[in-house]
């Protein structure tokens, strides 16, 4: 990778995180981190407003953003694949979701990577037995803004034998095991974390009310007791 690529690698890599160290910076490009130290002075220089948070790292100025101008071919095809699993392992509002984002995409490519990707949309398969997975709902959408949003959320839900119960939830995660989405969420009700499978929710309200609770497990220590390893 030359000089400019690696420059633009890193400022788009400081518009994806909040904050990222020299050290981060430094894996991601697989160089030295006095070579992350110049390369930040020079988008220093070039006006980027990118400012430094002891021990967090750097960051840019809110306020700042670099439209993109273009993808490569290879980074169109792998935005299509990926679309492929979103539509058997998502729902149909991530679905939508990501096919508006990837028309976007396709929005600014040249036409001849557009008829590129549209042969190459052509000629890729997915074939999974449908039983195996149930994308008959449109609730990830809504429960991923709560989950980053912090906000209680009310839903209607049926479990395995039929029963139906209405629950306030804190939304701490999205876990995709056993071939089901499930909402890993504090219930107040039962005053604990208890497992929702996503396709079993009928209903889903923003109750906008901040979460109560305020030392939350961490998702991935959750994980750690769910019943399968797959």
């Amino acid at each position: 990778m030359n000089r400019i690529d690696r420059l633009f690698g890193i400022l788009l890599l400081l518009q994806t995180k909040k904050y990222i160290t020299a050290d981060q910076i430094a894996d991601q490009f697989q160089i030295s981190v006095r070579t992350v130290y110049r390369d930040i002075k020079a988008l220093l220089e070039q006006g980027v407003p990118i400012s430094f948070e002891q021990p967090k790292g750097y960051f840019i100025v809110q306020g700042y953003f670099l439209p993109p101008v273009s993808f490569s071919q290879d980074e169109a095809n792998a935005l299509l694949i990926m679309e492929r699993l979103v539509s058997r392992f998502a729902d149909r509002s991530i679905l939508a979701n990501y096919t508006t984002a990837l028309n976007k995409v396709k929005a600014v490519l040249k036409h001849a990577q557009r008829e590129k990707l549209e042969l190459l949309n052509e000629s890729i398969k997915f074939q999974l037995n449908h039983e195996m997975l149930n994308d008959e709902f449109d609730h990830l959408s809504t429960l991923q803004n709560a989950i980053s949003g912090r906000c209680i959320i009310e839903i209607d839900y049926q479990n395995n034998n039929g029963e139906s119960s209405k629950r306030e939830l804190e939304a701490i995660g999205l876990v995709f095991y056993a071939y089901n989405w499930h909402l890993i969420a504090w219930c107040h009700l039962r005053n604990e974390y208890r497992d929702f499978r996503v396709s079993r929710i009928v209903k889903v309200r923003n109750l906008d009310i901040p979460f109560r609770k305020k030392d939350h497990i961490k998702i991935g220590d959750y994980m750690k007791m769910l019943p399968v390893d797959y």
